[in-house]
């Protein structure tokens, strides 16, 4: 059985991030790159990491009209991310776009509400709802638009897997059972989110910043 787990690869040292993903990778279900590795890396970076044999992640977040979006993903084909991230704040129209112009093996799926973020947060930017009532609705916004599936805390995951039962959610931020917060403010334990109706979930400082990250990616497994 393929674990759920994605390591979160946050550097932008390519080096480095092949030397960690290496070293886990017989205890985790695939790589998780983000903006801070492709802004240093890019395309080239993609390929390297993807030697390593596990799927990618490419946790890119596109934000933008819908035209730019869907050419974005276009550019992105010759890397045959798994799983592709896309902000649902973008609407039906660039949600739409960007699935039709992913390639047939890659899981668009859309962030709805940052784990960063609570609901105090949330006002500031102008959501009157809380985090869950927000997550709700643009998870029934990416559904309607075609998506596979979206992004959002473990504590929504188990609501939204209620209203779509054939989705795939994906489930960040989470932390080992009193493991440190960090900047995340919605976190919940990696065999809670599982319970709770996670697809795969995506774990970075509890392995990245371990003094033995392959210690770290087992003790994590072992609790699935």
């Amino acid at each position: 059985m393929t674990s759920p787990i994605y390591v979160a690869i946050d550097t932008p040292d390519l080096a480095r991030a092949q030397s960690l993903a290496q070293s886990v990778h017989r205890h985790v279900g695939g790589i998780k790159l983000g903006l801070e590795f492709f802004c240093a890396n890019g395309h080239h970076g993609v390929h390297e990491m993807a030697k390593i044999g596990l799927p990618i992640f490419l946790d890119l977040k596109l934000h933008d009209i819908p035209n730019t979006v869907a050419k974005a993903v276009q550019a992105l084909h010759v890397l045959e991310p798994a799983i592709l991230t896309v902000h649902a704040a973008g609407g039906r129209a660039m949600l739409e776009d960007a699935k039709a112009a992913a390639g047939v093996h890659t899981k668009v799926v859309a962030v709805t509400v940052l784990t960063s973020l609570d609901a105090s947060d949330l006002n500031e930017i102008g959501v009157a709802r809380n985090a869950a009532a927000q997550v709700e609705r643009l998870a029934d916004l990416a559904q309607d638009a075609g998506l596979d599936g979206i992004v959002c805390s473990g504590e929504e995951v188990g609501l939204i897997r209620k209203r779509w039962p054939g989705g795939f959610f994906v489930v960040p931020g989470v932390r080992p059972a009193g493991g440190a917060m960090g900047d995340q403010k919605r976190a919940v334990t990696p065999r809670a989110a599982i319970d709770a109706g996670a697809s795969i979930i995506v774990v970075g400082r509890p392995i990245s910043q371990a003094k033995d990250p392959d210690m770290a990616a087992r003790e994590i497994e072992a609790t699935l």
